[in-house]
């Protein structure tokens, strides 16, 4: 061969050499492609069911999640051979699902007929569902099995659902796991509170009584406080930028009503006049709708604070007002006789006492803006409200509105406290000195109260005086 090879010239049986070999290696691949041809078109053995899709329904309130922590609705579907009949049927949740024999419902059809398949249920615990039939199903049959209330983990994660069948004569086929995989969501902390709170009995016999379930469902509190403390806090944001921004508009007006030019005076009655003489609401109904036509798009939470500003100036405007008017016109002069001008006389004198007098109303008027905050959520501003508002429209429930009123008593109520401690600092003390104690009144008037006549006419008459004096 070797010889053929590496000969210069080929002689005839070197060239025959040469094509029985070529001739052999044809022979070879063709018989390799032939044979894996036959395996591909060969038929696959017949499993004993075929799984077609192994689903969960979406438990999440207004969503398409699938929550864990939460009760939701396994659907399985399969096929069996032509010819074969089952005795059980096997499926392999995750040990760490709860599973409930009670609510599961096993269906079988043959074609659009239902087949009645007397299966009985069983959950041993570890994370299967056993259905057994005593008389085997029909050859062919199709199952439809539903396990409601299944609970995943509240940490989530990917599931499956194996299978495992036995047949009519005794013989087994783990099928595994298929159908799909199923996608759990995991939930927040105070999820898994309300999950629990939902299987506590004290919590379905609250919830039996239908006010307390509608407006004091505990899971619902639970679960509706995360969301409303972001609307809580938004709130509080709105409040902290609008209310500081009107003060000094508030008191620029103030100064502007009294001012001796008329029409510094007429400018700032008729802001006021009109800011005050209209809802608040449809302020906000004109800010937000009435700008994008003219083409001032502008930020929600921007417009929502400057709308909120301008209306609290108005009404702060008439406080700083009413607090300079009431400072004395001495004041002034003395500070005009020390050579002050105006502007030195409000800044230094006149400003620091009005403000100090106006503290009290002031915060009323922080309260009320702090409540009117609500009014932004019909325009779609993601406060307290909104979010209430967003619950109770997937729940059907009234009870975040509840959990709503209750953040805003966080702030009311304290700041209505210090209210009246300040009014009670401004005014306790003039009511203390109309009214003294009896036991602290003077020795000249216990002293006259308890003088009694002497015979002595003159002697009378001094002790008068004394007492008198």
């Amino acid at each position: 061969m070797d010889t053929c090879i590496n000969a210069p010239f080929a002689s005839s049986s070197c060239k025959g050499t040469r094509a029985s070999a070529a001739r052999a290696v044809f022979l070879a691949l063709a018989a390799f492609i032939l044979s894996a041809a036959l395996l591909a078109v060969a038929p696959a053995p017949a499993q004993a069911l075929e799984v077609e899709s192994c689903t969960a329904s979406p438990n999440e309130d207004g969503g398409n999640r699938i929550l864990g922590a939460t009760p939701t609705r396994v659907t399985w579907r399969a096929h069996a051979a032509e010819d074969e009949s089952l005795s059980r049927i096997t499926l392999a949740f995750a040990d760490n699902v709860e599973l409930n024999a009670d609510k599961v419902k096993v269906t079988g059809l043959a074609g659009l007929d239902r087949v009645e398949l007397n299966a009985q249920v069983s959950a041993p615990g570890d994370g299967t569902i056993v259905i057994d039939m005593p008389e085997a199903s029909p050859a062919g049959v199709s199952f439809l099995v539903e396990v409601y209330n299944v609970v995943f983990p509240g940490e989530g994660g990917e599931f499956q659902v194996a299978a495992t069948t036995q047949a009519a004569d005794g013989t087994t086929a783990e099928l595994g796991a298929l159908g799909g995989t199923i996608t759990v969501s995991s939930i927040s902390m105070a999820e898994q509170i309300a999950a629990w709170l939902n299987n506590q009995g004290w919590v379905q016999a609250w919830n039996s009584n239908k006010f307390l379930h509608l407006f004091f469902d505990p899971a619902i509190i639970v679960t509706s406080i995360p969301s409303v403390f972001n609307g809580w806090l938004a709130a509080l944001g709105i409040v902290v930028i609008a209310f500081p921004a009107a003060i000094p508009v508030g008191f620029l007006l103030a100064l502007m009503r009294m001012a001796r030019f008329r029409l510094l005076r007429a400018v700032a009655g008729t802001y006021v006049n009109v800011v005050r003489g209209t809802p608040m609401f449809l302020q906000i109904y004109i800010a937000f709708f009435g700008l994008p036509l003219l083409g001032l798009n502008i930020n929600n939470f921007a417009l929502g604070c400057c709308v909120m500003a301008l209306n609290s100036s108005a009404y702060l405007c008439e406080i700083f007002r009413a607090g300079i008017q009431s400072i004395s016109k001495g004041q002034f002069e003395a500070a005009r006789s020390l050579g002050m001008n105006g502007v030195q006389t409000m800044i230094h004198v006149i400003a620091p006492q009005a403000f100090r007098r106006v503290i009290p109303t002031m915060t009323n008027e922080l309260i009320l803006l702090y409540k009117d905050t609500s009014l932004l959520a019909a325009v779609g501003i993601m406060e307290t409200v909104m979010y209430a508002k967003t619950i109770t429209a997937a729940t059907g429930n009234i009870t975040p509105y509840i959990v709503a009123a209750g953040f805003y008593l966080i702030v009311t109520l304290p700041m209505s406290r210090i209210t009246r401690a300040m009014e009670d600092r401004t005014g306790g003390r003039k009511v203390a000195l109309k009214k003294k104690p009896a036991d602290k009144e003077p020795k000249s008037v216990q002293r006259q109260q308890s003088w009694e006549p002497d015979l002595n006419a003159a002697k009378d008459e001094l002790a008068i005086k004394t007492a008198d004096l």
